[in-house]
């Protein structure tokens, strides 16, 4: 008969994390764990009157630790619990991303996420002669946002840091039955407020009553709204590569369609528009809303550009409604010369009720003259942005905005140009396509 020897202290032993000292005779296992042993024959080891040690295991602290979920929002509760086996510890020690002493026993206990990414949970278990474990759970941090979906904004505040957080929505388009998350996240600094966003409403969209010509995608960008805008010496023009404005929901304004008339065009329909394809130079422009023929947009005045873009032409129909408080509807979005939005209701001060403040364009008289390749020819009928001109017939100047009390700012009129029509301030080089 062959044995193995080994000669380990106790110390030896003790050292090793979760190890099993094995010494193999044949095919018997024997685990050794005494001061010193020398097997002799067949015979029984070691000093007279020594008291065999506590079996390996029991020397051994194990500890888990687990955690309720593995993502939580920050500033929300997550429950960390350990369980301690084996060897029984004196102390638990937290570490990491949380601290202090915790039960030897085991216990459960709610933790507070504190930061995105990453939060570490570490325990650590002792006992004096005994192995020592440590256990460690990731907790990932996630922005915590507010649910707007299909919320009625209130404030008024022209400070867009009033409307500094982080937002969500979870909406649906309706035609294609898909789910989309939408995220809007509002940052405020000294001169500027930054609005990120994935260009999806806190609305359902793409109805019945719409034609989209492509599909809606999450399209994440970056505004930047200045905190304090100045209006300039001369009013800034609409343009194609321009977006006009960001709306608090997250969705980005365009109001200047590619269609145009063009009737010497391949994709020119009988009146001789095309749908897309116009630059900057083109004489006649379509009006989306007043030629939704073409533009097939839902019910909140808006569709997709071939890129994805979802983007309103007006009233979003949504954000505000026709029930104001205060002063009026409330601010929806920013314009990209960093003036405000409002809804279309104001406090009228002489008759101390609400009203919607009304649009200074008019449809022009007469005609537009002898139909050609560059002239539509008929009656002006609104469909071309050269079918109106500024009359100051309403209450808002050529942009579309006014001051009231005080404050500079564009409103949603149910007539053209809807939004805003021209920039009093200077745009800002974020807003370029």
């Amino acid at each position: 008969m062959e044995f193995i020897f080994i000669y380990l202290s106790y110390q030896e032993v003790s050292s090793f994390h979760h190890a099993k000292i094995l010494i193999f005779m044949k095919n018997r296992i024997l685990i050794f764990s005494s001061s010193l042993f020398l097997l002799f024959g067949c015979g029984s080891g070691g000093s007279e009157g020594t008291t065999p040690p506590a079996p390996f295991a029991n020397n051994i602290i194990i500890v888990t630790i687990s955690a309720s979920a593995s993502e939580v929002g920050v500033g929300q509760s997550v429950e960390i619990s350990h369980v301690v086996s084996g060897a029984v510890p004196n102390s638990c020690i937290a570490s990491g991303d949380w601290s202090g002493s915790k039960s030897p026993l085991g216990n459960t206990e709610e933790v507070i996420i504190a930061k995105t990414g990453t939060n570490t949970f570490t325990i650590t278990c002792s006992a004096p002669g005994k192995v020592p474990d440590s256990a460690t759970v990731n907790v990932t941090g996630l922005v915590a946002r507010i649910d707007i979906t299909n919320s009625i904004f209130s404030k008024r505040s022209n400070d867009c840091s009033e409307y500094a957080e982080n937002y969500s929505s979870n909406v649906r388009d309706l035609t294609r039955v898909l789910d989309f998350d939408g995220y809007v996240d509002i940052n405020s600094s000294d001169e500027f407020c930054e609005i990120y966003s994935d260009n999806i409403p806190n609305h359902d969209f793409n109805d019945s009553s719409a034609g989209f010509a492509h599909d809606a995608i999450e399209v994440e960008r970056v505004f930047q709204i200045k905190k304090s805008p100045q209006q300039a010496s001369q009013n800034s023009l609409i343009a194609r590569n321009t977006w006009d404005a960001i709306m608090l929901n997250g969705v980005v304004v365009d109001l200047k369609s590619a269609g145009c008339y063009s009737p010497t065009n391949s994709n020119a329909n009988p009146d001789g528009n095309i749908p897309a394809g116009c630059n900057q130079s083109a004489e006649w422009n379509l009006v989306p809303l007043e030629y939704k023929s073409m533009f097939k947009v839902d019910i909140h005045n808006a569709h997709v550009q071939g890129d994805g873009t979802y983007h309103y032409h007006g009233n979003p129909n949504a954000m505000f409604d026709d029930s104001p408080s205060g002063d009026g509807s409330p601010l929806i979005g920013f314009a990209a010369d960093g003036f405000p939005i409002y809804g279309s209701y104001i406090l009228d001060d002489t008759t101390g009720s609400f009203r919607k403040v009304l649009s200074g364009y008019t449809l022009k008289e007469g005609t537009r003259g002898s139909q050609s390749n560059s002239n539509p020819g008929g009656s002006y009928s609104g469909i071309y942005e050269e079918d109106w001109e500024w009359t100051d017939a309403g209450d808002l100047d050529e942009c579309n905005g006014m001051t009231f009390k005080g404050s500079y700012g564009y409103y949603v009129t149910d007539g053209y140009p809807y939004i805003l029509n021209c920039f009093k301030g200077t745009i800002d080089s974020s807003f370029q396509k």
